[in-house]
């Protein structure tokens, strides 16, 4: 059975790089030792990987690599250190028009 990872480093600058691939090793190891000059990390190095979740489906890796490239960088850390309860209020809409603020459902 064919193995995804969806992954994150942490670059040298403190940037977070969010991937994925079918062989975290070999992955890891391109990024660490520069072998594309045009990779978002080849400037960044060294590269430390904080977070990784592996998947048995190649369109559920990709939803998931799609989703978290899009979310802010303390939400990727609460992941990262599977501070689940910094997730759940980073992932809470903060917009004052939502729902929970509105005096009529209060």
């Amino acid at each position: 059975m064919k193995r995804y990872f969806v992954y994150i480093l942490k670059c040298s600058d403190k940037l977070l790089y969010t991937g994925i691939t079918n062989n975290l090793e070999r992955r890891f190891e391109e990024h660490q030792r520069g072998l594309n000059k045009s990779c978002f990390t080849f400037k960044r190095r060294p590269v430390k990987l904080i977070f990784n979740q592996e998947f048995n489906d190649v369109e559920q890796a990709i939803y998931f690599e799609k989703k978290i490239k899009k979310w802010s960088k303390k939400k990727k850390l609460a992941l990262a250190n599977d501070d689940f309860d910094m997730l759940e209020i980073l992932s809470e809409c903060q917009n004052a028009t939502h729902h929970k603020y509105n005096p009529k459902n209060k």
